[in-house]
Parts: structure tokens; sequence; C-alpha cells
């Protein structure tokens, strides 16, 4: 039998939707605070979960990315007392089904709990298992399990696709990924660096040329347009492209037919487009800087990765899979890592992203020579100096939000050598700085401070507790 999760601090909510339940002959099960309904969650399965927004101990929309790692993750219809634009705005990204303000009529609740049900079982029959091939690809973050969701979604079509993020996130990667598991793989995947083409040449190099065609034009040339039939052209940095060039390609991708430079006849080519941008495109459609019927065009799938600064988690397996290819590279043994160089890589806010990170890598790598270890001290200064100042600064923070009572930063900033501590007073130490930052960086919020340092709620308070620690009222 279905069932139906209620979290809301409200009696009346509670019971309500728990009598629709009984009517529409679905169970239920319900709970007061977050923390009662994600152990509620943790132990018993279910197929809807209406969740209320403020609740005593936090803020359910700080729990979705909790909700939707759960093993067959349930629907999550959104309850709340406030309309609040960017709350709808960020509980659809994190692929809630509906957001409803309270009170809501009973027959719309009736319908989209109807409307999920039916979504998740259609869903669930046309689920079959999708075994990806990931060369290349590291990760441990559940921030990109959606992305690789939607690499599989994306692999199974032939239909555009717009790979966005910041500077380094892995477009390119991904982008390849998405080749590399569709029914194109064994041909070509084509990159054209739009920041690259010129205007002179834009045309000749995206549709080649012929003989004669202009000065210079010695012999007959494939542009990379014609290269990529049957296989992927990848427009990186797409945003870059002339506006001149914008219109010509328009057509291109809608009849999949150009003509080469010279050319009588058109050429066709059957082609997949798969375009990258680290830019706001809808932006530069507002201001006039590239077209919307191109933009519409493009990101018929649209496909976000997160900074690395949002998944803390990827930094260790990064580094591992980094530092092993460069041992192979120079011919080296294994090395291994000082806890403190993974500290510094994991506190540092990495505004390069992966790319970034495999550079300090490097620099670490190169400036240990054949030492066995990696400590903080063979990483770039500059890095070293932004992690230490960044921690003092929070320090500082902690220290004018908790008070007098609470242990003042100076106490941590010229701590003894570590040489002359024992590694349990160390561990202790570290323990309760962090422990003390995770406070001052989420407040009440328990949902986000279990989210973000992995430990289970009871692990958290124990934690809490033996360092006489306690959450903000």
């Amino acid at each position: 039998m279905k069932s139906v999760c209620i979290i809301d601090d409200d009696p009346e909510v509670r019971d309500t939707i728990g009598s629709l339940a009984r009517r529409m002959r679905l169970t239920s099960d319900a709970a007061g605070t977050l923390t009662a309904g994600l152990e509620l969650l943790s132990r018993e399965s279910f197929d809807v979960v209406f969740l209320d927004v403020r609740l005593p101990d936090g803020n359910g929309l700080a729990a979705l990315p909790e909700i939707k790692r759960l093993p067959d993750a349930p629907e999550v219809i959104i309850l709340t007392g406030m309309g609040d634009p960017d709350g709808a705005e960020l509980a659809i990204q994190e692929g809630v089904w509906d957001y409803l303000v309270k009170p809501s009529p009973i027959k719309q609740m009736m319908l989209t709990l109807q409307r999920a049900l039916r979504y998740r079982e259609e869903r669930r029959c046309d689920k079959a298992p999708v075994s990806l091939s990931l060369a290349g690809c590291v990760t441990a973050s559940p921030r990109m399990q959606p992305c690789l969701d939607q690499v599989a979604h994306a692999a199974w079509s032939s239909a555009a696709v717009l790979v966005t993020g910041e500077t380094g996130t892995g477009k390119e990667l991904f982008s390849r990924l998405i080749h590399a598991n569709s029914s194109r793989a064994k041909a070509p995947f084509i990159t054209v660096d739009c920041a690259s083409l010129t205007e002179t040449l834009v045309e000749s190099t995206l549709f080649g040329h012929k003989k004669g065609a202009f000065t210079g034009a010695e012999a007959d040339r494939v542009g990379l347009v014609q290269m990529a039939d049957g296989g992927t052209l990848f427009l990186d940095e797409v945003g870059e492209m002339p506006m001149s060039l914008q219109k010509t390609f328009l057509r291109v991708l809608h009849e999949k037919t150009f003509r080469p430079v010279g050319a009588v006849a058109e050429a066709k080519s059957d082609f997949r487009l798969i375009a990258a941008t680290n830019r706001d495109l809808e932006a530069q459609v507002e201001a006039g800087q590239f077209r919307r019927d191109l933009y519409f065009r493009l990101k018929t799938i649209e496909l976000r990765l997160p900074p690395l600064r949002d998944r803390p988690e990827d930094v260790k397996p990064l580094t591992l899979s980094v530092v092993d290819a460069l041992c192979s590279q120079y011919a080296l043994p294994p090395k291994g890592f000082d806890a403190e160089f993974l500290s510094v890589l994991e506190a540092y806010d990495w505004p390069g992203n992966v790319r970034e990170l495999r550079n300090v890598l490097e620099r670490a790598f190169l400036a240990a020579g054949r030492e066995k270890t990696l400590y903080s001290m063979h990483l770039p200064r500059d890095l070293r100096i932004k992690v230490a100042k960044s921690s003092l600064e929070r320090g500082q923070q902690l220290a004018d939000r908790v008070g007098p009572a609470a242990p003042q930063w100076h106490e941590f900033a010229a701590p003894p050598p570590i040489g002359r501590r024992t590694l349990k007073d160390y561990k202790e130490t570290m323990e309760r700085r962090y422990l003390e930052e995770l406070l001052a960086e989420h407040g009440r919020d328990v949902a986000a401070m279990v989210d973000v340092s992995g430990l289970s709620r009871s692990h958290f308070y124990a934690l809490l507790k033996k360092n006489n620690l306690a959450i903000p009222d």
C-alpha cells in the first residue's frame, strides 16, 4: 500500500493530511519536528512526504538533499505558511514535486498527492538500471548524483545539451561523458573553441572551404561541422560566439545543412550538439548580446555543474586520483598524505574549481620531489595564507557571536608546534574548532550541519556534549 509521511509542527495540519490519506486508502505517519521526521524517513519507506519549511529545530528546505539521498527517495511536497519565491525556486531546483502555501484547499492537496503518486509509479515502471561509463570522472559528493543522472538522461537522446558552470568545474569532461555513453560513442567528438573563432576565418573553420575560395585557399578543407558528422559537435564557451555567426549557426542547427565557403551546393552533417559556457546566457539574452532563439535551441537539456566549494567531499578522492596519475607520469612510487595536507585543501574555497586543484597538486607534487609524503608545507604559500586568514576571520566571528564565555581565538592562533603535542590533544583541539565553526556557520540548522559534516545526528550530538558545546538558542 502507498504511504505518506507528514513533517509539520502544526497538529491540525498533520491531522488534516492524515485524514486525507485515509480517505484515499493510503497509510500515513507524522512527525512534529525535523529531527523526528528524518528519523522516521530513515526507518521506513514512504512514497510521498509533506514537508513544512519552518520547523522548531530547523529549516525543511535544508533537509532536502538528505531526503533525496535516501534509498528509493520519496516525492516531496513542500508546505509552508510563507509565500517565499526564493524558497520555491530552491525547492524546485532540489527536485520537489510541488510547493504549496498553507492553508491550501483540500482538493488542491488531493490532486497534488494523486499526481505525485502517479508520477512515482510511472517512473518506477519506466526506470531501468543505467550503467554509465565514467572514465575520468571522480566524485563522492551527493551533490553530483543529479548531474550523473542528467548525463544518463542526456546520453539516451540526441537532443541538444547546454552544460553550465564556473570555470574549471569539468564542463568538457561531462560533455565527453554524455558522448561516450550515447549511441554516437564510436563517432568523433569535435571541439569548437568559440572564444578563439576570428571573424575572418570563422565560416571556413566551421564549414570548410573550396580550393580558390579566397586568397590562401590552396586546397579543399573540411570544416569542423562536417567532421562531426555522425558524432558530437561540442561548442566550448558558446557565450563567446560572435553575434554575426549566431544567426548562421541557428540555421545549421535547424536544417543540419551548411555551405562550405566557395561551394555552390549545400552539404549535410548529422551531428549531436553539446554546448558549454561559464557565462549567464539568460542575462546575455536580456542584454542583447546573445540571440534568444539560439539560446532556447541550445538548452533542450540543461546540465548545471556545482562548484567544488559546494562539494567538499570530492576534494579527497580528486586529490588521490590526481596524485596517483602524477606518480605514474613521473615514474615515482605512490605518495602518502599528511592529515593537515588534506585539511588545508578542504578548507580552501577553490575559485578555480577542479582545474585549480589539479594545478595546486602538481605544484605540491613537484615541490615534494622524491619525498614519500605530501605535507601542507609543500602547498603554495599563497593558498596556505588564504586558508589561515579565512580560519582566523571565522574564529573572530565565532568569538563575537558566542561571547566572552567561549574560548577566544588567540588560544588557537599560535598553538604549540605539532611535534610537541600528543596526537590525542591535537585531534581534540581540531575537533572542537571544527564544531565551533560549524555552529557559527549554520546556527540552529541541525540538518545543514549534519549534511555538511557527514555525521549521523546521534554522533553529532554526542560530539557537542563531549566538547561542552550547545546549539545556539
